[in-house]
This record gives structure tokens, C-alpha cells and sequence, in this order.
């Protein structure tokens, strides 16, 4: 019997010309979802999907240097900056979703209440051992938590005990394997690494939610277009919505 899946990309392919590789640059926060998405992708269609992930301003240095790429995923902000520039020309771009930054604890550790920016502050100063994703490459998030220590007037407490990670995959190995009191980074990749680690979003009046966006030169091939198809489709933003993406309203930029 065939799928919804399988009869949808046969609309869209027509008959299918095996072998085309598709690389796509993507936000680290995507991992989990876009690998299930592009595993039934390549199994309806015999094309091959490559996955390059990283935090969102390499991800988008990345795509711009590689005449390989064909598809970018990373924060709607970035899309926009490089559009203005020039970097980004011709292009067609789709919203997927908004990302919440929040804070890790290891599984099994007491979680503290950080519901409020001062109750924030008092389990930031109590813990021993602090990662995030590096500001320099960057992370959203990372350069979003500099802000963060700064309005609460401890960064230099936070800094002093602080690990600075590669991307949010590091950053969630420090608490999981090296039991590192806290970590910060996007939900979704929190919960990628395990969904008993998450603690909570920042406090309202501190909250950082991203919006994630994909974007594509309007030359692309027909396998690329059914690929992003797939990606905005309802099932798809049932699947970001699984993993901690609030699915956007509407797709379309």
C-alpha cells in the first residue's frame, strides 16, 4: 500500500531520476526531525540527503562558501541580514518554526525553580560547573545567555566557572556525560539528548524564542523542491512540534 508520503513525492517527481544528493546546511536544533524526514525521503525516492549541522551563523558562513549546498536552514534573522547584504540572492524562503532557548540539568539531579529572572540568578550562582554553545561561532542561544548574565549582573561569577561549548550537541555531552550542573541551549537539542533532561525555558521577561527558516535559490532541481515540500508540509510540522519547535502559523516569507 502505498503512503501519503510515497504518493506525494510521486506528484511531485513525476518519474523519479535515482541518485541526485541533496546537502543541506541546518541549525543543530533540527537534527532529530529533519534525519526521520529525510530517511522517508530517500526511501520513496532513491535520492540521498547530506546534513551539515552546526549553530546558526556557521551553518549559514557554511552554506554561503559550498557551491555543493542546496538547502538552508538557520535563524530567519540570519536569512534576512544576508538577503539585505547580498549574501543570500535569488532565493525563495519558508518559516518552520520557533525554537525557545532553556536550561539542561542532568537526569536525575534536583531541578531548580527558575521561573522567575531572580530565581534564575540564584541557580546560576549555585551551581558549580556551567556550558553553552560558543557566542564566537555564532549560537544563538549562547550569545542570547552573555546578554542574560549581564542584565542579572553576574557574569563574571558565571564566566569563572563557565564552559564554553562548540554547538549545543557539546554542550548537552558536558551535562550528560561530565555531569556538568547546568547547560544551555535550544530546547530541541536538549531534548534530542534526552528528554529527562530538560529544566525550563528562560523566565518570561528573559525568554528567547528563534525562528528558524529555510532557505533555497529559486534554481533548484525537482528533487530538491519535493524535499522541500516535505519539509513544510502539516506531517512535518507535526514532527517539529515533537521535538520542541513550535510549528510556524504559516511557511510562506
Amino acid at each position: 500500500m502505498k503512503t501519503v508520503l510515497s504518493i506525494l513525492l510521486a506528484a511531485l517527481l513525476g518519474t523519479p531520476v535515482f541518485g541526485e544528493d541533496l546537502k543541506v546546511y541546518a541549525a543543530a536544533a533540527f537534527k532529530a526531525p529533519f534525519g526521520e524526514i529525510a530517511a522517508q525521503y530517500e526511501a520513496a525516492t532513491g535520492h540521498k540527503v547530506r546534513f551539515v549541522f552546526d549553530t546558526a551563523g556557521a551553518t549559514e558562513q557554511k552554506f554561503r562558501d559550498d557551491p555543493e549546498a542546496v538547502l538552508l536552514v538557520t535563524a530567519q534573522t540570519l536569512i534576512a541580514d544576508a538577503e539585505k547584504m547580498g549574501r543570500l540572492k535569488g532565493g525563495t524562503t519558508y518559516r518552520l518554526g520557533d525554537s525557545l532557548a532553556g536550561l539542561a540539568f542532568p537526569p536525575g539531579s534536583a531541578k531548580p525553580d527558575i521561573s522567575t529572572p531572580e530565581k534564575l540568578k540564584a541557580a546560576l550562582l549555585a551551581a558549580k560547573r556551567i556550558s553553552f554553545s560558543d557566542p564566537a561561532r555564532g549560537a544563538t542561544v549562547g550569545i542570547h545567555f552573555m546578554k542574560v548574565i549581564e542584565s542579572l549582573g553576574i557574569k563574571d561569577e558565571v564566566l569563572r566557572k563557565a564552559t564554553v561549548a562548540k554547538d549545543g550537541v557539546e554542550t548537552m555531552r558536558l551535562v550528560l556525560e561530565e555531569k556538568f550542573d547546568i547547560g544551555v541551549t535550544q530546547v530541541p537539542e536538549i531534548l534530542q539528548a534526552s528528554r529527562d533532561a530538560v529544566a525550563a525555558p528562560f523566565p518570561r521577561e528573559l525568554e528567547l524564542a528563534t525562528t528558524y527558516s529555510l532557505w533555497h535559490r529559486n534554481n533548484i532541481s525537482q528533487a530538491a523542491r519535493a524535499f522541500v515540500t516535505l519539509l513544510i508540509s502539516p506531517a512535518s510540522r507535526t514532527k517539529f512540534a515533537e521535538n520542541g519547535i513550535r510549528p510556524a502559523a504559516r511557511s510562506y516569507e
